[in-house]
Order: structure tokens, then sequence, then C-alpha cells
């Protein structure tokens, strides 16, 4: 938090509508840049699933995103040129803003390509699963990333605006995870997926982390740890049942693999502002000229949130 504090002084306040919030809002919170192509679907998705008021951090973009974003009233902007990565990959600029508007409100924090799904999201609210969530005295709800892809080459199927991503990337892996407890933080590490076989398959151990605590009841005094993998007080962490049954828990489908993908690669990497030296974007730009192709006979083609619960990648846990 003092990182939080002193970081703040980063953010450039471009649209401020946190007035219109109410005490009951849902808040979401995103960090961005040069994403304009996917906020007109990304607004309506969670629009749709019950957020209310949207902060987003637009870590100067040049695409005219934040023009796009302004005069629409559920929506507050702030703008930094700073480093992402010295503000512990975004963390801190979120931690911040949670701090000064998130106090006991149920919050979201995802990426632009990031859409959260839920137990029995396609007849119940957002709201219908915070309020469930608050009555059974539970703070924090889990999600796994599950990366989306489509069948053949990435710049196969081209994404337009506005366009629901899930189109063009309806394919994911069923299984290829592992998962084990981060004994630091208390919280789950999962791996696997068609990066960790395509990009990481040398160094599995090295894949990107799948594990996601989105959905928060905040508290001053909470914190995201670096990104929203982990999150203090340690309790929060806290969202598997180690005896043996099931919480409840979500996904966060990833459509990180449109055919925008290999420029907005080669732009992260030559920025060098991501986790371990950008060693995600090293392994992503040693492969994209090759144009991997990620479908294989394995892959599953994404139908609803029951066929992801039948396979196990979530739980409706106790909510009936």
């Amino acid at each position: 938090m003092v990182r939080a504090f002193r970081k703040s002084y980063e953010l450039n306040v471009v649209q401020n509508n946190t007035a219109r919030i109410s005490k009951s809002d849902i808040i979401l919170v995103c960090t961005f840049r040069n994403e304009k192509i996917r906020l007109p679907y990304f607004l309506q998705y969670y629009r749709d699933l019950g957020v209310d008021h949207f902060l987003f951090i637009d870590n100067d973009s040049s695409d005219g995103a934040q023009a796009y974003l302004s005069a629409m009233e559920d929506v507050s902007i702030w703008h930094t040129r700073g480093s992402y990565k010295r503000a512990s990959f975004g963390m801190d600029w979120v931690n911040y803003l949670l701090h000064k508007y998130g106090h006991d409100h149920w919050v979201l924090v995802v990426d632009p390509d990031e859409f959260f799904i839920y137990p029995f999201c396609d007849t119940r609210p957002l709201r219908a699963l915070t309020d469930w969530l608050h009555a059974s005295d539970i703070p924090s709800f889990s999600a796994m990333l599950l990366d989306m892809y489509g069948k053949g080459r990435l710049d196969d199927a081209p994404y337009q605006s506005g366009q629901d991503p899930l189109e063009v990337t309806p394919w994911f892996d069923s299984g290829n995870y592992t998962c084990k407890q981060n004994h630091e933080y208390g919280n789950l590490w999962i791996q696997g997926g068609p990066r960790a076989r395509m990009f990481f398959k040398d160094r599995p151990n090295k894949a990107p982390a799948l594990n996601k605590i989105p959905l928060v009841r905040w508290k001053r005094g909470y914190a995201y740890v670096s990104s929203v993998h982990a999150i203090l007080p340690r309790g929060l962490n806290k969202v598997y049942d180690s005896q043996g049954g099931e919480n409840a828990s979500g996904l966060l489908l990833h459509t990180k693999f449109l055919d925008t993908f290999g420029s907005k690669a080669a732009e992260e990497l030559a920025r060098g502002e991501h986790y371990a030296n950008s060693q995600e974007y090293i392994a992503y730009s040693q492969q994209i000229n090759n144009h991997p192709e990620l479908w294989c006979k394995w892959s599953e083609r994404y139908i609803n949130w029951r066929q992801l619960e039948v396979l196990g990648l979530m739980s409706k846990g106790d909510w009936t």
C-alpha cells in the first residue's frame, strides 16, 4: 500500500464519474494499453453481466481508446505514462484506486481480453452471485484463466471491433493443467493449457500462471500482490476446499489469441514491461513467425459454463 500511494502520483484524472457510484454498485477495474478494438464488446459484455461502474487505467495508449471511452457516464478514466513494470505490473495503480473507491463494494479486476463466467451466468446476473457470496460470508471468488483460441493460424479469422471474441476463438484445452499450493501466500498455482504446450513445451514450469482471484468484497487494507494471482490478507487466497469438497468457482475466458496477437506481442516485447524480464513475450516471439496453430485433436469447442463444470474446470459448489 505504501507503493500504491507513492505510485498514485503517476495517475492523472481524465474523466471522474465516481460521484455516480452508489453504495451497492459493482465496480470493475481494468488497466489497458492500445486496446480500443476490444473495448466495445468488453463494455457491452460486462454491462450486460451487471457491472455498474468502470475504473479504467490507460497506460499511455495511442490508438484513441481514451477518446472512445470519454463521455460515458458509467466510466472513469485515469491516464499514466508511468512504467507498468515499476508499478508492480500495474497493481500499484489498481490497489490505489481500489483503496479510494472500492471499499465495501464488490470489485472485479480483469484485463480487456478476459471474460468472467460463473455458475448460472446464463440465467443469473453478477449481483446474484455477489449476494450469495455475501450471505455465505465468502469475501473472495476464484476464476482460472482459460486460454481460448481458433482453429488454424492466428490470423486466419480477422477480429472486428464490437464482435464477440469467442466467435473467433471458440476452442480450449479441457485438460493439460497442473495445480499446486503456493506456500508463501496460500493461493493455488495453476499452469498448463495451450500456452504451456506450445510456447513453453520445453519448460512447462515457466508457463504463465492461470490462477486468479478477480472478484472480491473489497476493504481498505486489502492489496493485490504484483498481479491478480494472489491477494493480501492471505486468508482471501483460501478460495478452495482442502478437505475433499468443492468451493464454487468461475473462469476467465482469455481471448488473447486474435489476429492482433502478433503485433501486440511484438509491441510488448519491445517495451520490456512484463513479468520476469518479459520471458512470456520472448517465448511468443520465438514462435510467432512460424504461425503456430494452437488447435489440436484434443481441443474442445466451448458451449457453456455447464460444459466447463462437467470437465472439472469450474464448480457451482454449494450454490444452487
